[in-house]
């Protein structure tokens, strides 16, 4: 008998419909599966046979043929197991019941060998999928029900083990009456957890002084700039960096899905609440590699720079990473995206981020302060050319660190809390919304030139004054875009319509560090 039941496969960010096609005929008894499966699909015939036997089902000897269409694209992962042991029981006349009552519903999740159905990785956008290809019902793993339970439109059904499966198509079967098959469905799903409030541990009172750097981090949040610390160690540089994520917008829906998604296919989303809220903040160790950062491997799963979308990617050290980690950056940070291409195909991971890294001026930190600094100047060139200059071109904003004095950490001058700052970002970002409306552009970052000249317009006495400033600190055309955006969105921290010479003045002032440290040792 030939049986058909669906499935759901995962090629990088998204999934594909794919139909589990069981034939049980005459012949000699043999399991065979076909259809460009990798080796973790193909051993699921021992999985299966062997989950079904220790369930208690038997089968006369037959040849079975399986085959996973559409048969030109490789299956990847464990998530086929319960699809294909539906449509073995279906071949072999169990079920009870026509390959038609099925064509609705999509089997997702893995066997154990005792006939359990284990959970797995990626079932929010496969779910999203189910729904894209109007399929209204998925069985899922009893682990994954709340996962699923994210996507509206889509019944989710939690299965336990192979024999509740088999009772819950029969039972499906004798329900003619579609109301009373979703009344014997709600006693084998759980309901969608509660949002969690977009709360923080932190926040931004705690930090004493350093009015400069938090100043820069209002300004480059506000307008989605990339952003630089450098200056000695301890001198708040992390502590401010950790605290960014307070006072970015919050997620819209759309949003949180979208980050959702991501941290599926990595299985990195809490059991309990399987729905990112807050957006993410990276902090990679200094040792990750460059593949770790992009993402990819055998069968390609998103990196860092992925996790980190629609977040904050801290780089902590940033000198002490792999040249070859820094600079696989550039791409995405033009693109927000990283294109990964493999022989079995090219994937497409997000990497809408903010960049933020933070540094040391020398291997001792204390540089340019002979006093303190014993660094030869060789050993500080060799150590800032770690960060090369196409690198330093697509940092927006760099900002110093200076030392805390000890009145300023003993001081009890109550400090600003996130909560403000993060209203006068949410004004700005109002702003971006109605001046980019019916475009692609979401932020002052993201302008493209002829953007640049309908919105950061200067005075013909700015114009002058930047022409010297951009000869004389021989700038590159990128790095002349990048401060009229940063001066826009400082303008607009001001609330006004056009970009004045002190907001100039300011983005400007944020690139200065470049001269000081950079083209000092070169």
């Amino acid at each position: 008998m030939f049986y058909n039941v669906c499935s759901i496969g995962l090629f990088g960010m998204e999934g594909s419909l794919v139909h589990v096609e069981v034939d049980s005929s005459d012949g000699l008894p043999s399991f065979i599966m076909v259809g460009a499966l990798a080796p973790e699909v193909r051993e699921a015939q021992d999985r299966v046979r062997t989950a079904l036997k220790n369930s208690g089902f038997r089968f006369p000897p037959r040849k079975v043929t399986i085959n996973l269409s559409p048969a030109d694209i490789r299956k990847n992962g464990t998530g086929f197991d319960l699809a294909i042991v539906a449509g073995v029981l279906g071949a072999n006349q169990i079920l009870g019941c026509e390959p038609k009552l099925l064509e609705d519903s999509v089997f997702l999740g893995e066997l154990g060998l005792d006939g359990r159905v284990k959970g797995v990785r990626g079932i929010l956008p496969m779910v999203m999928k189910a729904r894209e290809c109007n399929k209204s019902v998925c069985y899922l793993p009893w682990d994954n029900v709340r996962e699923g339970n994210m996507i509206p439109e889509v019944r989710i059904v939690g299965v336990r083990h192979i024999k509740d499966l088999a009772d819950m198509i029969r039972d499906r079967e004798g329900c003619r009456e579609k109301e009373t098959f979703t009344q014997k469905l709600s006693s084998w799903t759980i309901p969608a957890p509660i949002s969690m409030p977009d709360t923080y541990d932190v926040d931004y009172e705690e930090v004493q002084g350093q009015f400069l750097m938090k100043r820069a981090t209002e300004v480059a949040v506000a307008g989605r700039h990339n952003l630089l610390y450098i200056g000695p160690a301890g001198t708040g540089k992390t502590m401010i960096a950790e605290r960014i994520p307070t006072i970015m917008p919050s997620c819209t829906q759309q949003e949180q899905l979208e980050i959702s998604k991501t941290y599926s296919i990595c299985g990195l989303l809490p059991r309990e609440h399987p729905l990112m809220i807050r957006r993410p903040f990276c902090h990679p160790h200094h040792s990750v590699t460059a593949q770790a950062l992009t993402g990819g491997g055998k069968n390609p799963v998103p990196g860092e720079m992925s996790l980190a979308s629609k977040g904050v990617l801290f780089l902590d050290e940033l000198p002490e990473f792999s040249r070859q980690a820094i600079e696989v950056m550039r791409q995405p940070l033009e693109n927000h995206k990283v294109i990964l291409s493999r022989v079995h195909g090219r994937y497409e991971f997000p990497a809408d981020f903010m960049l933020v890294a933070a540094m040391n001026p020398c291997p001792c930190g204390h540089y340019p302060d002979r006093n303190k600094c014993n660094c030869s100047e060789e050993q500080v060139r060799k150590y800032l050319k770690k960060v090369s200059k196409p690198i330093l071109d697509r940092l927006d904003i760099c900002v110093e660190a200076a030392p805390v004095a000890f009145e300023e950490l003993r001081g009890t001058i109550k400090q600003e809390p996130s909560s403000k700052i993060r209203e006068r970002v949410e004004k700005v970002r109002e702003i971006q919304k109605k001046r980019f409306e019916g475009s692609s552009v979401q932020f002052n970052s993201e302008m493209g030139t002829e953007m640049i000249e309908e919105f950061c317009s200067l005075t013909e006495e700015d114009e002058h004054f930047f022409k010297e400033i951009y000869q004389r600190k021989e700038f590159s055309a990128r790095a002349y875009a990048k401060i009229l955006k940063v001066a826009r969105t400082v303008a607009d921290l001001d609330e006004s319509e056009n970009i004045m010479h002190k907001h100039l003045c300011e983005a400007i002032g944020y690139r200065s560090l470049e001269e000081k440290y950079w083209n000092r040792t070169r």
